[in-house]
């Protein structure tokens, strides 16, 4: 990973008393920020916290020693140093005068996106979400390189503080060949996007701090031109940005919907509900938490659609480590506070997917040379496959259970499902619904469900009240044996070795997560003879086949959908 960060020229602005000690620092080059407020002493800020670097205080001689260096303060109150990527921002007293100065330092890293590489080549519209500091404008950055110089795209950058190609009427090398349109006052922006798109026939608009509902309105204007986005916003999950009157239009909107008697009692919701709007104007949200540890939405309309219903949300955790590889994570969360069941957020264990090379163009796949299983001693606490399926033509054949719930809250049954980790899932559609679960006054009065499921043969299981017990009862007694338990999963793990762990855990996570859900065949790593021999009895309680292939030595089983 290469970085580019000029400091000497932003040290050279500095105090001596300041520069200095900055020069002899063992983390110069992890520095974010440097403080000079008057009457105080300078502080340096760095990963890891602030440290002071001197005990002498700020003086209007030491202020004044560092405005006559700096080009002149917008009406943002910002500045630059020409040729760099270095912010200057300026704290003033009621007068006008200058009373303070912070020194934000810009540093082009090259590399750092290569965990949504995959993305960038789908040629859908990005959003980076993150709190301010986290690292939002260096990644954006370095995707208008990627997308100008190895993608050849037709890049305009819609510069408005001069951060993303730094100060001066020449833009950083670090943008590549990617064009730069600054912008004279902040309140302006939202023109100066509509005008890119008018007069530079661009292929992708990258746009830094979209903040205002003008330029959320401009920014949905320019997607549905058909040109790509990429964008930053504050806000450190999707569901804040929902909540965000003046951003939401960016997810597409929200709005309340009144339902009908039938509809509400299917959804075990109340009759006002919130809906999404519109299309959103960007199809992948990237959540910036850590500077290695980012979380994708690659669907940006179906999560905000289940974040809304209060349903379990698939997310995606990708990592970048030490060593240069990449590793994937999925997570499921549930998010409640939009629906009028109020429970608190749910967090499953994670299962890891560590490769060092990822797939593009959305699809899902193994690398046998790259994947690994990383598991706990204790791998029946697998994540189970409970996720609410929309006509998905993926799941249609899937040989799990779909379930089909009438007036009982969704949020409950997903709850008791992560609970007893069970392979369920719960579908709107009732035609393609192996189960039907309801209260039993909701189905006495619904002939039309009845009618149906008679039709298709769908067994119905009622329940007198919405208790949890009595939903985790019903849900026991309609799980056939198409996947293995959770009391038979113990029973094959018990006084395993790890590497025979590890090996049971890859099997079950590669048959559940994609032979099953996607109806794809899997290649395993390669293992031993004994170990391949319990890789194939966990295989045949899935009544799944398999062969082995490979070299003495280096043989893998592969699995293949029923």
């Amino acid at each position: 990973m290469l970085i580019a960060d000029d400091l000497d020229k932003l040290l050279n602005i500095l105090p001596e008393f300041i520069k200095d000690p900055l020069n002899k620092h063992p983390n110069k080059k992890f520095l974010i920020e440097i403080v000079m407020d008057l009457g105080r002493r300078p502080e340096a800020r760095f990963p890891d916290g602030p440290e002071y670097l001197s005990i002498v205080n700020i003086s209007w001689n030491d202020l004044d020693l560092c405005i006559k260096k700096i080009p002149q303060f917008s009406g943002d109150n910002r500045s630059g140093i020409e040729c760099t990527l270095h912010r200057i921002s300026s704290i003033k007293n009621r007068k006008g005068n200058i009373i303070g100065l912070t020194f934000r330092v810009g540093r082009a890293i090259f590399g750092t996106i290569s965990t949504i590489r995959d993305i960038l080549y789908t040629g859908k519209s990005i959003l980076l979400l993150g709190k301010p500091g986290v690292g939002k404008t260096t990644a954006i950055r370095e995707i208008t390189r990627v997308l100008a110089d190895e993608m050849e795209k037709r890049v305009v950058i819609i510069d408005t503080s001069n951060e993303i190609a730094g100060d001066g009427d020449i833009p950083h090398p670090a943008i590549g060949r990617a064009r730069r349109m600054q912008v004279a006052k902040p309140e302006l922006q939202h023109q100066v996007m509509i005008e890119a798109v008018e007069n530079h026939m661009p292929e992708v608009i990258i746009i830094d701090e979209i903040g205002t509902e003008l330029e959320a309105i401009a920014a949905r204007t320019i997607a549905e031109r058909g040109v790509q986005l990429v964008g930053t916003a504050h806000g450190n999950y999707l569901h804040s940005i929902i909540k965000n009157p003046t951003l939401s239009d960016l997810i597409g909107g929200i709005q309340y919907v009144t339902l009908g008697d039938d509809e509400a009692k299917r959804r075990g919701s109340q009759k006002s509900v919130l809906e999404r709007k519109a299309i959103p104007a960007f199809q992948v949200a990237i959540e910036i938490h850590e500077r290695n540890s980012w979380i994708i939405h690659e669907k940006v309309d179906h999560v905000v659609d289940n974040i809304l219903q209060g349903s379990i949300v698939s997310l995606q955790r990708r990592k970048f480590n030490f060593d240069g590889s990449i590793s994937i994570e999925c997570e499921n969360s549930s998010f409640t506070e939009f629906v009028s069941h109020n429970h608190n957020t749910i967090y499953n264990k994670p299962v890891l997917l560590s490769c060092n090379s990822l797939t593009t163009k959305g699809q899902t796949s193994i690398n046998n040379s790259n994947l690994s299983i990383e598991t706990s001693l204790y791998p029946f606490n697998i994540l189970s496959n409970n996720k609410l399926i929309n006509d998905s033509s993926k799941i249609e054949d899937s040989t799990l259970t779909k379930l089909y719930a009438y007036g009982i809250n969704i949020q409950q049954i997903e709850l008791v499902i992560s609970n007893l980790r069970l392979s369920i899932l719960l579908t709107r559609d009732l035609l393609k619904a192996d189960y039907i679960l309801g209260l039993r006054s909701c189905i006495k009065h619904n002939s039309k469900i009845r009618q149906v499921a008679k039709s298709r043969h769908i067994m119905i299981y009622t329940i007198h009240s919405n208790s949890s017990n009595n939903i985790s009862r019903a849900l026991k007694q309609m799980l056939d044996t198409k996947t293995v338990s959770y009391i038979s999963w113990q029973q094959i793990c018990l006084q395993k070795n790890f590497n025979e762990l590890d090996a049971l855990s890859e099997t079950r996570c590669a048959i559940e997560r994609i032979v099953l859900f996607y109806r794809d065949s899997v290649e395993l790593l390669p293992r031993s003879y004994n170990v391949r021999k319990l890789q194939s009895y966990l295989i045949g309680l899935y009544n799944l086949k398999y062969s082995t292939f490979g070299k003495v030595g280096y043989q893998r089983l592969i699995v293949y959908p029923s």
